[in-house]
């Protein structure tokens, strides 16, 4: 990371400070405000406010014209590069201490992450995990509500994680975290690339943009650390081109440093040869052969026991709302997944095809996020209805945009012919009883976009809602 020289200092530099915040609404007395300029919210409009509230010494790209007394400001070119750093400091470089292993991609980071998480923890080692879903200081839970905290949360996690006498962190490295710098400041181990698809297109406006963010964090990786990407994606040559890490390799379909192989599938799990091994596992999915296989490889380049990491990893089951499936007491099974990117869904879907008997039929619920990339909706559509029998299009997030909106988008990806298919449903909840209600003994309901969420957005009031609870609890009325 470059250096950013200070421009100036206004005050007294060697004043005793005692927190550091990004957020403003967090300042306590006697405490450091790092002023960034957001996507929606600029930083620097909430200096008078935290000085109110105790904040001693701001750091800034631009000093107010106004300066108080008693105050330190502190003027680089720019905050966000600052902040991990900064933190990393402040909190005696945590992650240095720890190895930490870094998942990036569009699809299977919450996966392997987790499962990364849980396995070394079997195996007798206090671990971290930064997801998703939940951040977790050995068996300790912190709420998550980004797939990558800011630079300050991540470093306070890390600095749990040493005094918690954890040895591994494993985290979600988003394309939003690279770019905006949250990661900056962190001592990576290594890294691991899972497959880049369409997604994000709303924040990163073209996929070469994209694609060259996800790329920064394998170039920035250093000599003595690894990188793992994956061979069967067109894009994990690119990734590790210009790495100073060393490279490897996983693959389902050529040679690599880490092969798979699925042996058999059933709705409970899949048999897998890995490097000339067997084992049994309880996810389901060629796309999940593919997490297992990366979480297999990253644990040999962790120096675990190979024989340990397959005897552990066999018994792990599946993250939170991803392939989860019930079964009703009808024999209709439903499979509720966090797919809510085009290629994710194809995986699913494609995964369920294989499962499904011949006579019986795939029933898919899905919707699309508001206030987000408006370029994947009738690609989903039009997925879903080509590889399922029927489609129910339904509400997710609408978050601040209609949700009858979001569907008619969704439906300009349908012909004429697969417009048959599809129904229309706005409020989930009925969209997903309507499906429970269509499928007979031996068919397939997806139930695809949301996963582990256990809310929904509308007009930008979150709800409780659970796709999980709400399939058990239409299952139940069927007993």
């Amino acid at each position: 990371m470059q250096n950013i020289p200070v421009i100036q200092i206004v005050g007294n530099p060697d004043i005793p400070v005692y927190r550091i915040y990004i957020d403003s609404r967090c300042i306590t007395k006697n405490s450091i405000f790092i002023a960034i300029k957001g996507g929606q919210v600029d930083g620097h409009s909430f200096i008078e406010q935290v000085i109110k509230d105790g904040a001693k010494a701001i750091i800034c790209e631009t000093i107010p014209e106004v300066t108080k007394s008693g105050i330190t400001y502190v003027q680089v070119s720019d905050t966000t590069l600052l902040a991990g750093p900064i933190a990393d400091s402040y909190f005696d470089h945590p992650s240095a201490k720890l190895k930490v292993v870094g998942i990036t991609g569009t699809n299977g980071k919450t996966t392997i992450a987790t499962l990364l998480y849980k396995l070394f923890r079997r195996m007798g080692q206090r671990s971290g995990l930064i997801s998703t879903v939940v951040n977790y200081v050995d068996s300790k839970s912190f709420d998550s509500t980004h797939t990558t905290p800011d630079a300050i949360q991540i470093h306070k996690l890390m600095h749990k994680m040493v005094e918690a006498g954890c040895r591994y962190c494993f985290m979600e490295v988003s394309s939003h975290a690279i770019a905006q710098h949250r990661i900056n400041g962190i001592t990576f181990s290594g890294g691991v690339f899972t497959n880049l698809t369409h997604d994000h297109l709303d924040y990163h406006k073209t996929f070469e943009e994209y694609l060259s963010v996800k790329k920064k964090f394998f170039d920035d990786l250093p000599q003595n650390t690894f990188s793992l990407t994956n061979a069967d994606d067109k894009n994990g040559k690119v990734m590790t081109q210009n790495t100073k890490s060393k490279i490897n390799t996983y693959s389902l379909h050529s040679m690599s440093d880490y092969n798979a192989s699925i042996l058999e599938s059933h709705i409970d799990g899949m048999l897998l040869n890995i490097n000339g091994m067997e084992m049994w596992t309880r996810l389901i999915g060629k796309f999940n052969a593919s997490n297992i296989l990366a979480i297999y490889s990253t644990a040999i380049l962790l120096d675990a026991d190979k024989e340990k990491v397959m005897l552990e990893l066999s018994d792990l089951t599946a993250v939170d709302g991803r392939f989860e499936y019930f079964t009703s007491v009808d024999g209709c099974t439903a499979v509720v997944d966090y797919a809510h990117t085009p290629d994710a869904l194809v995986n699913v879907l494609q995964t369920i095809k294989q499962l499904v008997k011949k006579d019986n039929k795939i029933i898919t619920v899905v919707g699309a996020g508001g206030n987000r990339d408006k370029t994947k909706r009738p690609v989903m559509a039009k997925i879903s209805a080509e590889l399922s029998d029927k489609v129910i299009l339904t509400s997710d997030n609408p978050r601040n945009e209609l949700a009858e909106d979001i569907i008619a988008d969704m439906k300009t990806g349908l012909d004429a012919e697969l417009s048959k298919k599809v129904l229309t449903i706005v409020d989930r909840r009925e969209a997903i009883r309507a499906a429970c209600q269509f499928a007979l003994k031996g068919d397939i309901i997806l139930v695809a976009g949301k996963g582990h969420e256990t809310y929904q957005e509308v007009n930008g009031v979150k709800a409780h809602f659970d796709d999980r609870e709400v399939v058990k609890e239409i299952f139940n009325e069927k007993k």
